[in-house]
């Protein structure tokens, strides 16, 4: 347990477990990852991209990769909950068979769903794949797809497409190096609009600022090199930031933990060799 956060191993490639209880005000931040959980105790209360998320007990709730949302206990008082987190090839993988859904565009339909059977289903799922090793791959596998075939839907009507286009390509340009220090005048000449059409039309499209997805990659970047033993400071330094005390203010605030925090519980994690074939 690392600040109210425990990541379990499941065995699976590309499927991570996290059980957590917390009173953290969460900013606006998104995730590489598909994720669904349930509420436990407490409230929960989000700004979704796919609209206003108010989630208690027994509630699920979901987010799509790269989906801007913030989370606020309800009442300020602490709320308990469980996630998977699943990789989009993961997420595909299992998601191949599912005759009602388009892969790879692939979604959860809604922020929070008020669905006893779904939350029972997720509950299985995770006994069963918190217990892997005596249910066998059969029953983890027949849980998750369970899962997943209730609580996944086709895609939302997109956005307009010349903004999309436009945007993607400035959105490329900081995937491609976050650690570079882009100007609206950069991005703008990949969009082909006007400095302030490009910060306009990049919030509507993405749901941050240009500077907000930038910082946003940063930090994602640092995850993955902390997870990989990359000492902090070096961390912060090949991930964009000032120094090391510049990467703990934003880790701290967007994650609710330091770094220090964070690796020490990723690499305390005895993580299974076993991959799903």
């Amino acid at each position: 347990m690392a600040h109210g956060f425990t990541a379990f191993s499941t065995g699976i490639r590309g499927l991570h477990a996290v059980a957590a209880e917390s009173d953290h005000v969460f900013p606006r931040h998104t995730h590489d990852e598909f994720g669904i959980g349930v509420i436990l105790d407490g409230g929960q209360l989000s700004a979704s991209g796919r609209g206003q998320v108010e989630a208690g007990p027994g509630n699920v709730i979901t987010v799509n990769p790269g989906e801007v949302h913030d989370g606020i206990p309800a009442g300020g008082k602490s709320r308990r909950w469980t996630m998977f987190y699943l990789t989009p090839e993961c997420l595909h993988d299992f998601a191949a068979g599912f005759t009602h859904l388009t892969v790879p565009a692939l979604e959860f339909e809604a922020p929070v769903f008020r669905n006893g059977q779904l939350a029972d289903r997720f509950l299985c799922a995770w006994r069963t794949i918190r217990t892997t090793d005596a249910a066998g791959p059969l029953a983890w596998e027949e849980a998750l797809l369970d899962l997943l075939a209730e609580a996944m839907a086709p895609p939302r009507t997109r956005l307009d497409r010349h903004d999309q286009r436009g945007i993607a390509q400035a959105r490329q340009m900081i995937d491609d190096d976050p650690t570079s220090t882009p100007t609206l005048a950069s991005l703008a000449a990949e969009t082909g609009l006007s400095r302030f059409q490009t910060l306009r039309a990049f919030a509507k499209v993405t749901g941050l600022t240009p500077h907000a997805y930038l910082l946003q990659r940063r930090l994602l970047l640092a995850r993955r090199l902390i997870a990989s033993g990359v000492p902090l400071a070096a961390t912060a330094a090949e991930s964009g930031f000032a120094d090391q005390s510049h990467l703990t203010r934003a880790f701290r605030r967007h994650y609710g933990l330091t770094p220090a925090a964070f690796r020490q519980a990723t690499t305390a994690i005895p993580f299974k060799t076993q991959e799903r074939h």
